[in-house]
């Protein structure tokens, strides 16, 4: 068996164009269903969105390819896929308004302790799933949370309440100076 190396880079069966095109609308249309999908998708994948995500490229290989199963057909669709990719990647560092479009805004949903769950709702998350990736951030519950926000990878953002955060290093440089200070006077009264 023996390999025919001239229809592997040549038989093509669709034009190029056709290709770049079918690729190009392919690929906006999963971002716009990843999108619409929501942060949570990003965020915590439960075994039945890993499916979807798993069939998904099942089902629109035929859209990308057509009937074309050959090597410069498919490395053209991957160079196709990159490129758009990077495209609109650079867009969107190119202004807020484009980032916004494309990636979507975060999403509060504690603010000063209060869990928004109109917004948990409209997520599609749960509060189980908030108090998960809260206690991943440091936080036991929504009221030691001054703001939560969902971000539009799915990255779970939270700034606790001061009296509920971990000290900072300088914070307790500052301490142990007030603490030494302290000593030094109690040391040099006694000492008098």
């Amino acid at each position: 068996m023996s390999v025919d190396w001239i229809s592997l880079f040549t038989s093509i069966d669709i034009p190029f164009l056709e290709k770049i095109v079918r690729t190009i609308v392919v690929y906006l249309g999963i971002a716009l269903l990843i999108r619409v999908a929501g942060k949570r998708l990003m965020a915590q994948m439960n075994s039945l969105d890993l499916v979807v995500v798993l069939l998904l490229s099942n089902v629109v290989q035929n859209a990308i390819i057509g009937p074309d199963n050959s090597l410069v057909g498919g490395l053209l669709g991957a160079v196709v896929l990159v490129g758009v990719n990077a495209a609109l990647e650079r867009l969107a560092h190119s202004s807020e308004r484009v980032r916004a479009w494309i990636q979507g805004r975060p999403t509060d949903v504690i603010t000063d302790g209060r869990v928004d769950k109109d917004a948990l709702a409209r997520l599609g998350m749960t509060t189980d799933d908030l108090l998960v990736g809260l206690g991943r951030q440091g936080a036991d519950e929504p009221q030691e949370v001054a703001r939560g926000l969902l971000t539009p990878g799915g990255d779970l953002v939270v700034d606790l309440k001061k009296g509920e955060r971990s000290a900072t290093h300088d914070e307790l440089l500052e301490a142990v100076a007030t603490i030494n200070a302290h000593i030094d006077a109690v040391l040099s009264a006694r000492g008098r």
